[in-house]
């Protein structure tokens, strides 16, 4: 799973909108959006906020 499509699937497990995973995470709004169009990565910081997220919340994915 590229990391686009899992940003997209765990903002509608948890039913985030762009902006709140955005502040969640300690990103921009337009930062989330690139990451789900694909336009860029994370930086290594904001790809551990994001893998904590998914643990605090128990979402796996299949690799």
């Amino acid at each position: 799973m590229e990391f686009a499509d899992k940003v997209k699937y765990v903002r509608k497990q948890l039913n985030l909108s762009q902006e709140k995973l955005a502040s969640l995470l300690g990103v921009s709004f337009a930062t989330v959006n690139r990451w789900e169009t694909g336009h860029s990565m994370p930086t290594y910081k904001s790809q551990q906020s994001f893998i904590a997220l998914c643990k605090e919340n128990n979402i796996k994915f299949e690799e």
